[in-house]
């Protein structure tokens, strides 16, 4: 069960509220560095400050290495705010963490200064041209970097308006209040990629209508090729250039036909909403908290308590639901020792399988 919490990470995000003369202009790679707290095999930080807001965030480990990675930056544009879920290994989501805002920024440069869908597309697919030819470089020493790939999840706020970009199956939802009744509502604003939703199996059999293994039915979860869940990420090359198919990578890896066309994208969905004074907050998370908590669940988490520590509660919220599902006390998994037990641990909805 940890191993399909190890890419659970939450980040809770309100956008409004000045802090005066405090500004954070880069969080980086998730790691100890970037934590004030630790409880088990969750690292966390309650609460932080950037030019426009605040935010807290909290992920579990329970990997020697950490898959995902995240980063807030803050600029004369507005500010950035990106989400990494990494599988297969790190590699993926540390390249997108280092290039992913670089790219935006040139792109930006480019625009004038002016954020719109098409700058925030730029972005990512020259974030997967960049790890592509990475991929090509290593080839002969590290095939398996072609394994290797990650979901991103993208907001930016420019003027007042958020654009949200989405690969793969993270999620932002949007806390709203409702009227002067103290109400909250809960609104989802991205669009995920993932082979469980019917949808998405549709779009696939309509890009490849003579492949009629394009989407596999696997143990009761649905696998694109019968391999992975999400159909859009950056990396996984192996799904995206028949030259990466092939030995040396893991046989479970290589497809027993030619691939003609890229099975996998890279282009992300984005959207834009226009923020108003009724938008309370925004929660960037990773599949692993929306497998076990809804959206309005995770929203009235937030809603209900006081600022510092959203991120926290709602991790604990969904690993106190995994481990109920499981017949298990949360205080089992804090005594779980990440290098002994975590990858043997049974998983509920790993993205490969």
């Amino acid at each position: 069960m940890l191993q399909a919490l190890m890419n659970l990470l939450s980040l809770c995000w309100r956008p409004f509220g000045q802090h005066d003369g405090e500004r954070i202009d880069q969080i980086g790679v998730i790691g100890a560095t970037n934590f004030v707290g630790r409880d088990g095999l969750l690292w966390y930080r309650d609460i932080g400050k950037y030019v426009t807001g605040d935010f807290s965030l909290a992920v579990v480990q329970a990997n020697l290495v950490l898959e995902d990675h995240f980063q807030i930056e803050s600029g004369q544009f507005g500010t950035f705010v990106g989400v990494y879920d990494g599988h297969g290994g790190p590699e993926a989501a540390r390249y997108v963490c280092d290039n992913m805002f670089n790219h935006f920024q040139a792109t930006l440069a480019e625009a004038g200064g002016v954020v719109t869908a098409d700058t925030i597309q730029r972005a990512f697919l020259q974030t997967e041209e960049g790890f592509t030819a990475r991929v090509s470089e290593l080839w002969s020493t590290q095939p398996n970097m072609a394994t290797v790939g990650s979901c991103c999840l993208v907001g930016v706020i420019f003027q007042r308006t958020l654009f949200v970009a989405n690969l793969g199956d993270s999620r932002v939802v949007l806390g709203k209040k409702v009227g002067n009744t103290g109400g909250i509502a809960a609104i989802q604003l991205s669009t995920e990629h993932n082979a469980n939703f019917e949808d998405i199996r549709e779009e696939l059999k309509e890009l490849h209508p003579n492949d009629p293994q394009i989407v596999v039915l696997k143990h009761g979860v649905w696998r694109v090729k019968g391999i992975i869940q999400v159909s859009r990420s950056i990396g996984d090359v192996y799904m995206k250039d028949a030259q990466y198919n092939r030995e040396p990578i893991n046989a479970k890896f290589r497809l027993p036909e030619p691939m003609d066309m890229p099975i996998m994208s890279a282009t992300p969905t984005i959207i834009s909403h226009q923020l108003q004074p009724n938008d309370s907050f925004l929660i960037f998370a990773s599949d692993g908290l929306w497998e076990h908590l809804s959206n309005e669940k995770a929203v009235d988490i937030v809603h209900s308590h006081p600022r510092a520590g959203s991120a926290k509660r709602l991790v604990k919220a969904a690993l106190q639901e995994a481990a109920r599902k499981r017949e298990m006390r949360y205080s089992d998994l804090r005594k779980i020792d990440k290098k002994r037990d975590g990858a043997r641990t049974p998983t509920l909805n790993p993205k490969r399988s």
